[in-house]
């Protein structure tokens, strides 16, 4: 008879992507929870808020709220699960896939983007400058206006097969300033595809979603039925009519939760997600041709001030997406406002920011 312990296969332990926090005190938290419900209360606007809020720190959720509809039409309510469009917040994801792919050597952020995208037309554009929004290239946006017939949808590759027909002239030489602008990061995506063999989507949901079980996330394509999504709306709840600009990804169509975005943010913390070199370069300014306050750095924005912490974060706005995504680095805490019907509310969470740590801000309520 043959042992049951010979030739025993051992299990390779599965690899954990977040990091241990130390825990943190009572007094803490309810003093948290008492600072974000003000907030909320009068900042967000409880009786009139429609998507989701949450803070964390140290990898505890403090407070969390959603509220709202997702289609109002259908009177299908937001909960926890119900994911929404974030915009330009999808940056951010953008930049994790790429530097993940940079961390497995796949992608290299200093080469040329030519040697990803053959058809481009300017020289000297590496992919850390389309990162960060140093590369100069002009915003789909503006030039599809004339060059394309706007009742057809916008691919992706139609934005490379345009510059390459029609050569519009970069907006300033590479690598000597910031100009932020979609374009960068929808030719990000392709990049991801070209690196990996897959659609985006499939890259993203391989190299992020998945190993983090962000479950509730995706990448919008245009397979899908519109209907089935999270609707936009206006500040009157008028419904937002998706237009010819909605199939790009990567600059913009992730749909994601609030507790989703914070998985990515603990993740964030830890070697095993990203390196730490790759992390320091991804938190960290580009743009000091001119002083100021503002700055950017692999996929997130800044704010800096001498004498003050540094403030992270990623903001969006499409159609009547709002979302704001903060991680105050230095303090383990994340902020994360995601609202459907147009609200300028969600830009504030600074002010929250300023109870929970030395950032350039003040609390005040409206």
């Amino acid at each position: 008879m043959k042992s049951p312990f010979l030739n025993h296969e051992k299990k390779t332990p599965e690899i954990s992507y977040f990091p241990e926090f130390e825990k943190l005190p009572n007094a803490e938290v309810k003093k948290m929870q008492k600072d974000a419900y003000a907030f909320y209360s009068t900042v967000l606007g409880k009786e009139t808020f429609n998507g989701h809020f949450l803070v964390a720190k140290k990898g505890k959720v403090v407070f969390y709220k959603s509220q709202g509809f997702s289609n109002f039409r259908e009177q299908e309510k937001i909960s926890i699960n119900t994911p929404l469009h974030v915009a330009s917040v999808s940056k951010v994801v953008t930049a994790f896939t790429v530097l993940r792919l940079v961390d497995q050597g796949r992608i290299l952020l200093d080469t040329d983007i030519r040697h990803y995208l053959r058809e481009i037309p300017y020289k000297g554009i590496t992919v850390r400058m389309l990162l960060n929004h140093r590369s100069g290239i002009p915003y789909y946006g503006y030039f599809t206006y004339d060059t394309w017939h706007l009742g057809t949808i916008l691919r992706n590759y139609d934005i490379v097969r345009l510059l390459k027909k029609h050569k519009f002239p970069l907006n300033f030489p590479p690598d000597s300033k910031f100009a932020y602008c979609n374009t960068n990061y929808a030719l990000l995506a392709l990049i991801v595809e070209k690196a990996t063999g897959k659609p985006f989507p499939k890259a993203v949901k391989e190299l992020v979603l998945d190993p983090l079980k962000m479950k509730n996330t995706f990448v919008m394509n245009r397979s899908k039925q519109l209907s089935e999504v999270s609707q936009s709306y206006n500040s009157r709840h008028v419904n937002q009519n998706f237009d010819y600009l909605d199939a790009i990804y990567g600059d913009k169509n992730l749909y994601t939760t609030a507790f989703d975005l914070y998985q990515l943010d603990k993740a964030s913390y830890s070697n095993n997600f990203l390196s730490d070199s790759l992390r320091k370069q991804m938190f960290k300014g580009y743009s000091y041709e001119r002083p100021g306050k503002s700055n950017y750095g692999l996929g997130i924005r800044l704010k800096e001030l001498e004498g003050k912490d540094t403030y992270f974060f990623h903001s969006g706005w499409w159609h009547g997406n709002t979302a704001c995504y903060v991680t105050l680095r230095d303090d383990s805490t994340c902020i994360i406002a995601l609202s459907n019907v147009y609200t300028k509310s969600v830009y504030s969470v600074n002010r929250l920011a300023a109870k929970f740590g030395n950032y350039p801000f003040t609390f005040t309520e409206e």
